[in-house]
């Protein structure tokens, strides 16, 4: 007689909820520009400090847009169970507890830090009202992952240039490309529940059009990064790979059909952030 797995645990119901597995899409990104902004000569001080600001940071985002979507995400059948994972109050409560998290590891690092880490916070708490007012969600979302390598920079040298800007551009058509394939999922219920989506707008096809364009573009925001960044050949040797796990992507979301599309989402994307962080690493270090 079969035996019933028992009820996952506490941490592992709020690690499902916020999506702690895809803290691996923004991360890479982060560690990358600080690899470059230190010149590969990183200090565990810097790096600690960094990591806590992007786990503490990503967590808030999160339990934000759970507590901003609550009542939407019960309809809509793909997200009907989410509310089952948390209590709202405690939601509310660790929201707080991750928030001022954040800005305390953002004050730790300098005074450049701490003074934008409320702005960082009101651009990732933004996105999650966006779906109610524009079709430009994705681009939000993508703008929210942005702030990642741009504070990274910045918790290193104190200061914004160039080579966060062109990587920053790169992330937000990475993001949007895939959450616009992403969300070719929700296309019906969004419509139904008069939610602004571009998928909604530009329909399936023409939405998986719109995210091989972006995704290009993100594959030139790459080479514009290394020029900037004055990286080397091994950073470009890396290229060709980044390139085939976005083809992958795409090819799997023309079937259009949901496991494809989950599996590629994740697969694809965690591949891309993981050999962008391998190549500008090999590229300082060795």
């Amino acid at each position: 007689m079969p035996i019933d797995p028992s009820p996952p645990g506490a941490i592992t119901r709020f690690l499902r909820l916020i999506r702690f597995s895809h803290t691996v899409f923004a991360l890479p990104f982060a560690l990358g520009a600080l690899l470059v902004a230190a010149n590969g000569h990183l200090t565990g001080h810097i790096l600690v400090l960094v990591l806590l600001c992007m786990v503490f940071a990503r967590t808030a985002a999160m339990l934000f847009n759970r507590l901003a979507d609550w009542s939407i995400d019960q309809k809509n059948p793909r997200t009907s169970a989410r509310h089952l994972l948390l209590a709202k109050p405690v939601a509310w409560v660790l929201l707080a507890i991750s928030s001022a998290a954040f800005l305390f590891a953002s004050a730790a690092i300098n005074r450049t830090t701490g003074l934008l880490a409320p702005v960082a916070l009101a651009i990732i708490f933004f996105y999650s009202l966006t779906k109610r007012f524009t079709n430009a969600t994705h681009f939000f979302l993508g703008l929210a992952l942005a702030v990642a390598p741009a504070g990274a920079w910045i918790a290193q040298t104190g200061r914004l240039d160039l080579p966060p800007l062109v990587l920053g551009a790169g992330v937000i058509c990475w993001v949007a490309g895939f959450d616009l394939i992403y969300a070719t999922q929700d296309a019906d219920f969004d419509r139904r529940e008069g939610l602004h989506s571009l998928v909604v707008r530009l329909g399936v096809a023409g939405s998986l059009r719109f995210a091989q364009a972006l995704h290009l573009l993100m594959f030139g925001a790459l080479i514009a990064f290394g020029l900037t960044a004055k990286l080397g050949v091994i950073y470009y040797s890396a290229m060709p790979f980044i390139a085939c796990a976005l083809i992958y992507e795409h090819r799997s979301a023309r079937k259009l059909d949901l496991a494809a599309i989950n599996r590629a989402f994740f697969q694809s994307n965690a591949f891309v952030s993981a050999v962008f962080v391998a190549a500008v690493a090999a590229d300082r270090w060795l």
